[in-house]
């Protein structure tokens, strides 16, 4: 109605040639205004064109092809800046190409802990939150064998995140580090499903290698000192290739690592990952699982809760024992040291007998406890100590805490979730 009014008093006062004028000086503010805005005039012609394709597009084709992600639309021409099919006129934009390589990384990274909510995995994430950097730390784990509680300090902390995710299955992440910790590690979890371990061995470790691949990450394989099976040479060096049972009960373990380690080198020689590999020796210390199974939790869990510690065969087989804040340490060493690609001892070269660790505990945690001699099972190694010249030599890194001294702590946390 006021638009009839207006009309109706513009005719009056200038006469009917107004009708004809006006939209003539409507048309030229039009163009005035898309000559000095010429992006919003492209915007809504590309907004107007691809709402004309959408609208009869059914299945969401169009849709896709026209709201394509920034990524896919952004170009560079010799004056002008491209985006989604718009030109913008921008003199000061830095040049923009697909194939520009990414920038320098700064020190604060966005890093992967696959079974990050086990036992060692949950002390690296501790160590890799508390690190000046501020790095973001994201925790992948499917709590087989892992806890939320291991990491229930970081929960709510913006720099962490949790995924509940099983390895073995695809995982997209944008992310600059990836330690590949995910796999049952002790006897009476990896044989619970002997093929389960197989696949979390090699499906897992395939596909964080695809992911490393994808995304240019640099990635790290926890593998074990299992894969020298019941060793022929003493002590274990990496080039050491190993006496292992193909068909044993701890085989599952013991190939699935060795598998682990030739796809890892495989990754690196024909898609060109970057790689660490770790040969982690016997590792103990706080969140142990009370169940684990392995010798130190299993003598320190008998000597609190007063039982007679089981000692298999004869007790002269030997082992070496590294502290956990000293394999932690290794780790990351290992991750961040440039030039490496071969795979590299972590332990502790300080060896045990059996029976030598059961006199240890029983003095650290309870005097009191008797010896109780048991069969040994199968394919128990007879001796196992890492030889670390290359840790050494590469890294800088040696173990600090002593046994007795890592038992003590140890026996604290364990006392305290067995009494509550």
């Amino acid at each position: 109605m006021e638009l009839g009014w207006w009309l109706v008093m513009a005719v009056a006062v200038f006469g009917a040639r107004a009708l004809l004028t006006v939209p003539l000086i409507v048309w030229g503010l039009v163009l005035a205004v898309a000559a000095l805005d010429p992006i919003g005039a492209q915007s809504n012609a590309v907004f107007q064109s691809r709402l004309s394709a959408n609208s009869g597009d059914s299945d969401g084709a169009a849709a896709k092809d026209n709201f394509r992600p920034l990524a896919a639309t952004v170009g560079r021409t010799d004056s002008t800046y491209v985006e989604g099919g718009i030109t913008i006129l921008d003199e000061h934009r830095p040049p923009i190409t697909q194939n520009v390589p990414p920038p320098q990384r700064g020190p604060a990274l966005r890093i992967c802990v696959t079974g990050g909510a086990g036992f060692i995995g949950s002390h690296l994430v501790d160590k890799l939150m508390s690190m000046e950097e501020g790095h973001t730390v994201i925790v992948v784990d499917n709590l087989f064998t892992g806890s939320k509680e291991n990491l229930a300090q970081w929960f709510g902390n913006p720099r962490f995140e949790f995924i509940r995710h099983d390895v073995t299955f695809p995982l997209n992440l944008e992310v600059d580090q990836i330690y590949h910790l995910a796999c049952p590690a002790s006897p009476v979890h990896y044989k619970w499903n002997p093929v389960k371990t197989l696949k979390t061995s090699f499906l897992g470790t395939m596909q964080m290698l695809g992911l490393a691949k994808r995304v240019k990450a640099r990635f790290l394989l926890a593998s074990t000192s299992e894969i020298y099976g019941d060793p022929l040479v003493h002590p274990q060096a990496e080039s050491y290739w190993g006496n292992v049972n193909t068909l044993g009960v701890r085989s599952c373990y013991d190939e699935g690592k060795r598998a682990a380690e030739t796809l890892t080198m495989d990754y690196h020689r024909q898609e060109g990952v970057e790689i660490r590999i770790a040969r982690i020796f016997n590792t103990y210390g706080p969140r142990m699982s009370l169940s684990d199974g392995r010798v130190v939790s299993n003598f320190v869990g008998q000597a609190i809760r007063g039982e007679k510690l089981t000692v298999q065969g004869n007790g002269q087989q030997s082992r070496s024992f590294c502290y956990v804040s000293d394999m932690v340490d290794g780790l990351i060493k290992l991750m961040n040291t440039e030039g490496i690609d071969g795979p590299v001892n972590i332990g502790n070269p300080n060896e045990f007998s059996i029976l030598e660790l059961s006199a240890i505990i029983r003095d650290v945690v309870n005097k009191n406890v008797e010896i109780d001699f048991v069969p040994q099972t199968q394919d128990d190694p007879k001796q196992r100590q890492p030889d670390i010249s290359r840790a050494k030599a590469w890294l800088g890194w040696e173990p600090k805490i002593q046994v007795a001294e890592g038992i003590k702590k140890m026996a604290t946390d364990f006392r305290t979730r067995i009494r509550g």
